[in-house]
């Protein structure tokens, strides 16, 4: 079966991340909601990725949300469980209950339905918890309900290999060009510092 350029993107950014981890001789866990797994699925096609992936929970209903993460009700009732402030929960909490030093969340809608004027299809957002602090990204993504989840997962690896390249001066195995591509979506990102 041959893989098309999404895929080999894709294959290559989990690589690079487990690399990359592997080399500061840190861990990550994750958290996905509309992605149901997708992420853990990627940075587990790699042979030795225990050594530095954790683990990762699919949270795809509230009630696992609440009570299994430990995301506050009065969060999921107040924003909805496709919200910033949920996003960075969600992240915050697996990082804790992993005892993880990074930490991905994705919370969205992948579509076709469920999407409003405020939160269309395509909507997502990334809670990053890492060891200097914890921010979340806000994206809409085009496409498909498949290419939405791929646009998600994609974003989460590439926002750990901006965070893991902060504190390191290694190269990764892909061009920088081809791995940080935008995907000609509109994205911003929110800054909180960790009080925990």
């Amino acid at each position: 079966m041959a893989l098309n350029f999404d895929d080999l993107l894709l294959a290559s950014l989990a690589e690079n991340a487990l690399t990359s981890l592997k080399q500061l001789k840190k861990t990550l866990a994750v958290s996905e909601s509309c992605t149901g797994g997708l992420l853990s699925m990627l940075l587990t096609e790699w042979p030795g990725s225990s050594s530095v992936f954790i683990g990762g929970l699919c949270a795809y209903s509230n009630t696992i949300k609440e009570n299994i993460l430990g995301v506050s009700r009065n969060l999921l009732l107040n924003f909805g469980a496709v919200s910033e402030d949920v996003a960075l929960e969600m992240a915050k909490r697996t990082k804790k209950i992993f005892v993880a030093d990074y930490a991905i969340s994705i919370t969205g809608i992948a579509g076709p339905g469920g999407g409003t004027l405020a939160k269309p299809v395509g909507t997502v957002f990334h809670g990053v918890s890492t060891p200097h602090g914890s921010f979340t990204c806000h994206n809409v993504f085009a496409g498909t309900r498949s290419e939405v989840r791929k646009h998600a997962a994609r974003f989460a690896l590439e926002v750990l290999l901006k965070e893991i390249l902060k504190v390191t001066d290694f190269k990764m195995v892909t061009d920088s060009s081809v791995t940080f591509m935008k995907m000609g979506t509109e994205e911003s990102v929110t800054l909180f510092p960790d009080s925990d």
